[in-house]
Parts: C-alpha cells; sequence; structure tokens
C-alpha cells in the first residue's frame, strides 16, 4: 500500500453511551493515536450517542477504521476516504440490520459502480424489471441511505472533531 495521505471523515449516527468509550478506542487503533469525540445524544435513539470526526492518514486508513467498528454490531455508522491524485475514494455504510456496504466515489461523492457489478445485477433480474430495480437499488446503497438518512438529520448540528495523522 502507498504512503500516501488520504483524509475523510467518520459519522457515528448512533452508539449506546456504554459503548462510546469502545468505539473511540477502536477508531484510535485504527488511526494509531488516541481520538476523542465530541459526543452529543442521538434524539432519534433514547439513551444512544452520535458524533463526527475528521481523519487524516495513509491511504486505506478508512477501510482500517470501518473494519475496526464494523464489529461493535449495534452501532450505525459511515466512513468516507475522500479521492486523491492516483487513488480511489470510498464510502462505507454500516446498519445493525444491514450489515456494510461500501462502493467508490468520485471527486463530487458520487457512488462509482464498474461494469462486472452492473452486468451481475442484470444478470440476477433477468427480465424481470422491478428485480432489476430492486437490484439497482442495493447497488447503490439506498437500503442503508434510507435507513440512515433520519439518523443523518438528527445530527445537522453536530460538532466536528478536526483531526490529523502525520505519518
Amino acid at each position: 500500500m502507498q504512503n500516501t495521505t488520504a483524509q475523510g471523515m467518520v459519522y457515528i449516527h448512533s452508539a449506546p453511551a456504554a459503548v462510546v468509550p469502545h468505539v473511540e478506542w477502536s477508531i484510535g487503533r485504527a488511526l494509531g493515536e488516541a481520538v476523542s469525540i465530541a459526543w452529543i445524544d442521538q434524539p432519534v435513539q433514547p439513551g444512544a450517542k452520535r458524533g463526527e470526526l475528521f481523519w487524516s492518514g495513509r491511504q486505506g486508513t478508512g477501510a482500517d477504521i470501518a473494519s475496526a467498528l464494523v464489529g461493535w454490531q449495534t452501532i450505525r455508522f459511515e466512513i468516507t476516504e475522500e479521492p486523491e491524485a492516483g487513488a480511489e475514494g470510498y464510502r462505507w455504510s454500516y446498519t445493525p440490520s444491514l450489515g456494510m456496504f461500501s462502493s467508490q466515489i468520485d471527486w463530487a461523492g458520487n457512488l462509482l459502480v464498474n461494469e462486472f457489478r452492473l452486468k451481475s445485477v442484470m444478470e440476477a433480474a433477468g427480465s424481470n424489471g422491478l428485480e432489476l430495480q430492486r437490484e439497482m437499488r442495493k447497488l447503490l446503497g439506498q437500503p442503508w441511505d434510507d435507513e440512515l438518512e433520519v439518523f443523518r438529520r438528527a445530527g445537522m448540528d453536530a460538532p466536528v472533531i478536526w483531526l490529523q495523522q502525520i505519518s
């Protein structure tokens, strides 16, 4: 893996209060340094907290953070790694009911879907137009967006903590 600098965001949309220190520890371990997130109440889910963190590190750190958090099956999160010259960007979304979704993204944050994934969806749907539509929604992460949207809206005023890691 290249030693290129990358950056992105971690959005913890909901985490039980008891899990919050473990979430910070998991993110810090992936980043190689301790982190502290300014947690606020998540009004959509009583007893839950939400927080955001800007990160900077080596290319691939977004995947490391996603891997570290996926084990906490009671949280909802999104992670982005912005594209850089010569390196793709990515977005990861996780909900307890749907599991993990990931996709490559462009400079504007649009999901990029390669031809092999499109062909696979078309083959799976056959001539069934409704099945094709259902599969395309999954391919674009729509079920994750649908479930997370209410949690995103609840955090429109959430503070952002900026963290930079020098490698």
